[in-house]
């Protein structure tokens, strides 16, 4: 029997969560998250076959390799266990790749030490993926573990772009330059953009602008990224649910100096209470739209900035592109806030976007445009699928 499943592996510090596809068709045989690790109490699994019934059960989950072995369970209970022969491989999201690892990488002991290497560019992120990593790989030695990195899209980003105007030296010994994320959905969006249009991902310009409650932006020239928002961290760049985005830096030096606040606090400040959040006190963006209709100005504001920045990325990257065939929206905001996208294009004729608004508020839920058929650039939402870009990679890898 051919091995055609592959195990998709996304761990956070305390959550663990799962998905078995079928490749190369992509089907879903099982979704699930496993939450709580390493907490107090219980921790809890949702587990729900492709057929059956949704299962959901509370558990003691001391570490991320008990949540493993839970989720093996639920698989097992479903025959498709991790010890199975149908199992390809296990693709894990690992979010910082630095610019070592360009596309997914079978894992092995150097792989492990590099991304151990590369924490301090991720410490919130890299250790909870390494563990995802370690857990499966001690349960199954025998089946390929694949990783993918969310900065791997973008290091096809030129040298002019990707590096900040601070001592080369300095940047060059701590690593310090644009490495951009989210760059697994971007990489899929983008290429579900040109099959929208009919066309090669090689032939197409594409803006796609991820927005969620994290969020970011991409310019993608003939199906390599150019330039993207976010940089040395998830911090710059666009409004988020709770990040500011771009700030002047000399910010952090005034809360410093005048409001006596520590590097800690100010990062969590930035990180945790900033954004939408930091404008209005809410960082769902349905919340914000309801408030600015009920006349809430703190909500209008907010609503305000968060436009003002994504337009201003839209100009900026029909600058780096020179020709844009498309603009793409996708993730929680960008596939489902109509007001979110009419906002991002509205008096841009110039620039060949426009919207037509029964489209865009239409019922559809699959990739479509949503703009009117005089144009010039398409305007679409393509819902993202991190979890299939990532079987789809460690698929093929495994099968090269």
């Amino acid at each position: 029997m051919n091995a055609t499943q592959v195990l998709v592996l996304n761990s956070g510090s305390s959550s663990l969560k799962y998905q078995l596809l079928d490749m190369p068709e992509g089907r879903r045989l099982a979704t699930g998250l496993v939450e709580r690790i390493g907490e107090e109490g219980p921790g809890r699994l949702v587990h729900t076959p492709a057929e059956g019934e949704r299962r959901e059960r509370e558990l003691p989950l001391p570490d991320h390799a008990a949540a493993l072995r839970a989720a093996g369970d639920e698989l097992a209970a479903d025959g498709l266990g991790l010890d199975s022969p149908g199992l390809a491989a296990v693709g894990h999201r690992v979010v910082h790749g630095g610019r070592t690892f360009t596309e997914p990488t079978v894992v092995d002991e150097r792989v492990l030490a590099e991304i151990e290497r590369l924490v301090p560019l991720a410490p919130l992120h890299n250790p909870a993926n390494l563990a995802g990593i370690r857990t499966a790989l001690a349960i199954n030695p025998d089946v390929p573990q694949v990783a993918v990195f969310d900065t791997a899209f973008h290091t096809t980003i030129p040298d002019h772009a990707a590096c900040y105007a601070i001592d080369a030296e300095v940047a060059a010994e701590h690593r310090v330059r644009r490495y951009g994320f989210h760059g697994t959905s971007h990489a899929f969006v983008s290429r579900r953009t040109a099959e929208l249009l009919g066309r090669r991902p090689e032939e197409v310009n594409v803006i796609t602008l991820h927005l969620g409650n994290g969020a970011s932006a991409a310019a993608v020239a003939g199906g390599r990224c150019v330039d993207t928002s976010m940089g040395l961290t998830p911090l710059q760049g666009l409004v988020m649910g709770t990040r500011s985005g771009d700030i002047d830096p000399a910010v952090v030096f005034h809360l410093s100096r005048v409001a006596g606040m520590s590097v800690a606090e100010i990062d969590e400040l930035l990180n945790s209470h900033s954004g939408l959040r930091g404008l209005c006190g809410d960082n769902d963006m349905r919340e914000v739209v309801r408030r600015m209709d009920a006349g809430d100005e703190r909500a209008r504001l907010a609503f305000d900035v968060y436009i003002h920045r994504l337009r201003s990325y839209l100009g900026a990257y029909f600058a780096v592109l020179g020709r844009v065939d498309a603009v793409a929206f996708t993730a929680g905001v960008g596939e489902n806030a109509t007001r979110v996208r009419t906002a991002a294009v509205a008096g841009l004729d110039a620039l060949g976007l426009a919207v037509d608004e029964r489209l865009n508020t239409a019922a559809d839920r699959g990739p479509r445009l949503i703009s009117p058929e005089y144009a010039r650039v398409a305007v679409a939402v393509v819902p993202t699928d991190e979890e299939l870009e990532i079987a789809t990679q460690a698929f093929a890898l495994v099968n090269a």
